[in-house]
């Protein structure tokens, strides 16, 4: 749930707009009609929606303040930022070898090549990734690819979404992901190291967006918009082409210039 909250929280300003509140005159009150947006709450990759609901409820008003968010917390404050900063260089540094694959898979030989030169960069002189001089080097990370993102990439759908307790938003397209870890150095974790790195890279992500909760409370529906979030950041890493509702973009325009008026 760590690492998936963290994914579900970042696009979020995104889609999430800023309200103004017009200037009124003691004596005058301004009134402006008010344009009725109709959304739609199903969602046709959203088959198990009514379970995953009772789930968004466990994880976000239970798991979440309760667990995840105070102990991602105290790991950010209470551990010193040289110890932080080299144990997330070298967690990152075991995913550039099956990123580079899957770009391969994907077509992306340039990208592929950025995550070859900053792993053996990285590995040599960054001390087995613990010092990121490929950053330093101004060879930038580019984002991670999993092989369901390359499925995704070809074709593949996200299939049905789910909201799993105690872990967050999954598709069954992620089951792919499973091949990741067949890829050297990867294939060298077990079980509890896996799990150790999945938990300490959850942390750092769960911390980094604490400033933008606000979006997600303010929302009608914070379930709708972090599914909606999620499975459109999914077919983003996929590289598929969005596809988009004209008649919901003319409403959504209409109700923005109303508000500007």
């Amino acid at each position: 749930m760590l690492k998936r909250i963290g994914i579900s929280f970042s696009l979020l300003f995104l889609i999430v707009g800023c309200s103004q509140t017009p200037e009124q005159d003691n004596n005058e009150v301004e009134t402006t009609e008010v344009v009725e947006v109709e959304y739609d709450d199903s969602h046709r990759g959203d088959p198990l929606e009514g379970f995953n609901r009772v789930m968004w409820g466990l994880n976000y008003d239970i798991l979440d303040p309760y667990l995840v968010r105070p102990v991602s917390v105290g790991y950010v404050e209470y551990t010193p930022s040289p110890i932080r900063m080299g144990i997330a260089n070298f967690l990152a540094n075991l995913d550039e070898p099956s990123s580079m694959v899957n770009n391969l898979i994907m077509g992306n030989g340039s990208v592929a090549m950025v995550h070859f030169n900053r792993f053996w960069l990285n590995t040599t002189l960054g001390l087995v990734g613990l010092i990121d001089i490929a950053s330093a080097a101004e060879i930038n990370k580019p984002d991670s690819k999993s092989f369901g993102d390359a499925l995704g990439h070809y074709g593949v759908g996200n299939g049905p979404y789910f909201m799993l307790p105690g872990y967050g938003p999954w598709t069954l397209r992620e089951a792919g992901d499973f091949v990741d870890g067949f890829y050297m150095p990867l294939s060298y974790l077990n079980f509890w190291q896996g799990l150790g790195k999945w938990g300490l890279e959850g942390m750092e992500s769960r911390v980094q967006l604490i400033s933008q909760e606000p979006m997600l409370e303010a929302s009608p529906d914070p379930y709708a918009l972090t599914r909606d979030v999620y499975l459109q950041r999914q077919d983003f890493k996929a590289e598929v082409e969005p596809e988009v509702d004209l008649d919901a973009e003319g409403e959504l325009d209409d109700y923005l210039d109303e508000i500007d008026e």
